[in-house]
């Protein structure tokens, strides 16, 4: 039986550079070593000469199959993503940004956590500035999917450029919808919400590019309007409580507003680290109870012993900064 075939995500607008495509296209496609079997690839709204002549350029020369989605207005990226999941031949779906670049084994990390039962799988990523070997912070989410859930209340629990989900469990919560900026998190709150399957993996699987003002989209008074919109629908839906509610407000709110001298520190040293801190505090506490599981004439295996038959490395799986909007 052949394993369950999955569908890449992307979508192109008329603010992305034909360069930068062009290289995150071919990452996320010929150089993987789990190669989508469909892309859908959705031009949201018009495009200039460079980028039409590279579009055309990816559609001739790809080695799989690519449905092409154009939407002759500009819609957002929200409307774009959906318009795309209704293209999109199979239940499991991988997104990609059109500037980022994908690390070769990307798919073959996460596909097959999804294909075990999982509804959604994030990763972490290495943030760069000029090309992928200018790394210049990193972002490692929350793993535990009771953390996920809880870091869910104050931020966005995965990075979106690094997703793959079941089609059937988004569109189960709603779809993206059309909220400007913040479509992915109100996503992914409302899968929480209705009991989707949800891990992260905290290595790195995406080179996430920011350059050109990343850190400056993220504030600024259209960005605090979703910001506020968003915070006032999770409040409506029970997702957050009143005081949660304030304390968003607050923070997030605040965040949006401070210079971006200000904003990029703080989001590196506070808001990236913190799936990483949580990630060892959780790999402390399984080994405080597994010391004390652990029977007194049990004898540990010793420091580079081969793993039981079985356990590979790494096994154990139980079965976002804004981008310029659309």
């Amino acid at each position: 039986m052949q394993p369950e075939a999955f569908t890449l995500l992307m979508t192109v607008y008329g603010g992305d550079r034909a360069e930068h495509m062009r290289v995150a296209f071919r990452s996320a496609v010929h150089d993987q070593t789990l190669r989508p079997d469909q892309v859908v690839l959705v031009q949201d709204g018009p495009v200039g000469p460079e980028m039409a002549a590279c579009l055309r350029e990816l559609l001739a020369t790809s080695p799989v199959e690519v449905s092409f989605v154009h939407l002759e207005h500009n819609r957002g990226l929200g409307p774009a993503l959906d318009a795309g999941l209704r293209a999109a031949r199979h239940d499991i779906v991988a997104r990609m940004d059109a500037d980022d670049v994908a690390m070769p084994h990307r798919f073959q990390t996460q596909v097959p956590l999804v294909r075990a039962g999982a509804d959604l799988v994030g990763a972490g990523l290495l943030e760069f500035d000029t090309d992928i070997t200018d790394v210049v912070g990193r972002r490692t989410p929350p793993s535990d999917p009771a953390d996920i859930a809880r870091y869910s209340r104050l931020h966005d629990p995965f990075n979106h450029p690094t997703v793959v989900y079941r089609r059937s469990a988004v569109v189960a919560a709603g779809g993206y919808g059309d909220l400007p900026l913040m479509e992915d998190y109100w996503l992914f709150v409302r899968m929480i919400a209705n009991g989707a399957r949800m891990i992260n993996v905290a290595e790195p699987l995406v080179y996430y590019r920011v350059g050109d003002g990343a850190y400056e989209r993220r504030g600024g008074r259209d960005l605090l309007r979703s910001e506020l919109r968003l915070q006032r629908q999770m409040l409506r839906e029970g997702f957050i409580s009143q005081p949660q509610y304030w304390r968003n407000v607050m923070v997030r709110g605040g965040y949006r507003l401070v210079p971006t001298m200000i904003r990029r520190p703080f989001y590196r040293r506070v808001v990236a680290t913190y799936g990483a801190r949580r990630n060892r505090s959780r790999e402390r506490e399984d080994a405080v109870r597994t010391e004390i599981a652990v029977p007194r004439d049990h004898v540990p295996r010793p420091r580079g012993a081969a793993a039981e038959p079985g356990r590979e490395p790494g096994a154990g799986y139980e079965p976002a900064p804004p981008r310029g909007e659309h």
